[in-house]
């Protein structure tokens, strides 16, 4: 199933993808019977597509695979490496990540998602399914030579724009193989499976869960494979995920 967030002249909502249409939810697609709708059916290509959730915050996983760790020539990690991005830096398909202009890079990297279905705290590695709701694409966009000049990763990380995803939340998803491609002006540039993760989503959902309270809508990026590159105003960037979609935006200046 695929839940969206959408906006159809000033109104928005949620709802599931019915082939051509979208069926509207009642309410938010979170806690018991989220999946009533209301009978009305809208054209999906008549809507806008919005981030599919509304995070309060936006985990990442650093260095998580294999091949990545390796570009950077940084040992491999021997738990989870935590930072986030704030609620401010989301968009959603097809919308423009801005340039800040304190910034001489900025990178692209594609990422498995995970959307929390429900309050999440110490949560036990083989009941982490009880706590999703599903899985979109993300582009845990970068400003590499921010990264570089400050050591740590929040100025970098964090400028409005910096976390575009979508176009949808799939609920179903086999973590064990899937498919990871970004894709620069029609070029490949990325091209990874999650087979190659160090640390895997119950591992990493049990581990955050430890820290701090994930609460419904939240997102967890599962970090990103080798190829990171830099992107540039009047640039598009697609990232790809298998049995999800595509997660296209744009790249502006200021």
């Amino acid at each position: 199933m695929r839940i969206v967030r959408f906006e159809l002249r000033g109104r928005t909502g949620y709802g599931i993808i019915e082939g051509e249409k979208i069926s509207v939810l009642w309410g938010v697609p979170y806690g018991d019977g989220w999946s009533n709708t209301t009978g009305e059916l809208l054209s999906l290509p008549e809507v806008t597509l919005l981030a599919p959730c509304e995070p309060s915050k936006i985990m990442a996983i650093g260095l998580n695979y294999r091949d990545h760790a390796v570009e950077f020539g940084h040992p491999l990690p021997v738990e989870p490496l935590l930072f986030m991005k704030p609620s401010t830096s989301v968009i959603g398909p097809d919308e423009d990540i801005v340039y800040p202009e304190m910034s001489r890079r900025v990178d692209y990297e594609a990422e498995l998602a995970v959307v929390i279905g429900k309050t999440a705290r110490h949560v036990r590695e083989e009941d982490f399914r009880d706590y999703v709701l599903g899985y979109t694409c993300i582009n845990d966009v970068t400003a590499r030579d921010l990264q570089a000049r400050d050591g740590q990763w929040t100025r970098a990380k964090g400028f409005d724009t910096f976390a575009a995803f979508g176009p949808w939340i799939e609920t179903e998803l086999d973590l064990a193989d899937v498919s990871l491609e970004t894709y620069l002006n029609g070029q490949l540039k990325q091209k990874s499976t999650t087979a190659d993760q160090i640390f895997k989503a119950p591992e990493t959902i049990s581990f955050i869960s430890q820290v701090m309270t994930l609460l419904p809508g939240d997102i967890i990026a599962t970090g990103t494979p080798g190829g990171i590159g830099p992107m540039q105003p009047g640039d598009t960037v697609e990232v790809k995920i298998g049995h999800i979609g595509v997660l296209r935006n744009y790249v502006v200046n200021l």
